[in-house]
């Protein structure tokens, strides 16, 4: 098997063309249809289905892709360790960091140690709505990633890491009932304008399940993505919002904007680091997840944020 075709297969379902993968990879695109011919024959499956808007893996096309990712990786951190020799830990590892959560503000400290501790390490950080960092972790696309939920998930390891309460983020100015702790209950919220992430983020999904359970609904004006965004829409007095400490504290505006606990009910989301479950770890990447491990449960056991208790 040549390494470059199950690299060029890779090209080809990232772009979704082949000719632009030929493009990319600099050489005639029927030579690349060339290797993609010798692929299925070799695996006896049918790879890819063509149509005028591009190509789509099949089913074992699917397969073929994960499997590819991992191997093509593996081979890259061969040959860097093998380059560089014995010595300190060298390589890139890849961490993805759920937005909207205690990972993303995990990013600067562990940048920090990284730097400190493996400066042979290249420390590659990813903070992103749009993709699913299991499917990442399972094509070897990332080495690890700090998510919420505890699984479980096919080809996905989980290592509990905290739990998070989640908290209301509302204008200085907005009066509403509160307990002499300043809490407030989820019916007394029910007419204020939310803005909140959209449905597939696992924070909108913790909010409608929690108005859901209570028989309530919502008043969403506007689903916002971004976070200074969101930090300055509330500020202005637009609406308001409800965030895990980690992210609601990062974002408050002193005078502006003030955090409320929310009761009746507690809303609460596990945060957990994952590892691919059959992608063997280098040494690079066990000692970046061992910092990482360390600095998220010197968090959830710190007095500074609250509502975060260890797992």
């Amino acid at each position: 098997m040549d390494i470059r075709r199950l690299q060029a297969f890779v090209k080809i379902i990232d772009l979704g063309s082949i000719s632009r993968a030929a493009d990319l990879l600099n050489i005639a695109q029927p030579a690349l249809s060339q290797q993609l011919a010798a692929l299925e024959s070799t695996f006896r499956q049918k790879l890819v289905i063509r149509s005028k808007s591009g190509v789509t893996p099949t089913m074992a096309g699917v397969e073929l892709y994960r499997h590819a990712q991992t191997i093509s990786k593996q081979l890259d951190r061969a040959m860097t360790e093998i380059a560089l020799g014995a010595g300190p830990l060298v390589g890139k590892v890849s961490v993805g960091l759920s937005p909207y959560s205690a990972g993303s503000t995990l990013a600067v400290d562990l940048l920090q140690r990284v730097r400190t501790s493996l400066p042979g390490v290249v420390l590659h950080l990813t903070e992103s709505f749009d993709e699913i960092y299991s499917e990442l972790i399972m094509t070897g696309r990332l080495d690890m990633a700090v998510i919420h939920g505890a699984g479980p998930i096919k080809g996905v390891l989980f290592t509990p890491l905290m739990k998070e309460d989640f908290f209301l983020l509302a204008p200085e100015a907005l009066d509403f009932p509160q307990d002499s702790a300043g809490a407030v209950q989820l019916a007394d919220i029910i007419e204020i304008p939310l803005l909140v992430p959209p449905r597939h983020n696992f924070v909108r999904q913790r909010i409608d399940m929690a108005f859901l359970r209570k028989q309530l609904v919502p008043n969403i004006v506007a689903e916002i993505e971004a976070v200074p965004t969101l930090q300055e829409a509330i500020a202005q007095g637009i609406g308001s919002t409800i965030l895990p400490w980690s992210v609601a504290s990062r974002i408050v505006v002193p005078g502006r904007s003030k955090i409320h606990p929310l009761r009746n009910p507690v809303i609460q989301e596990d945060v957990s680091l994952c590892i691919p479950e059959t992608v063997p770890e280098t040494e690079a990447s066990v000692a970046v997840r061992e910092h990482l491990v360390d600095l998220a449960r010197a968090m959830a056991t710190s007095r500074n944020w609250p509502g975060t208790q260890a797992t």
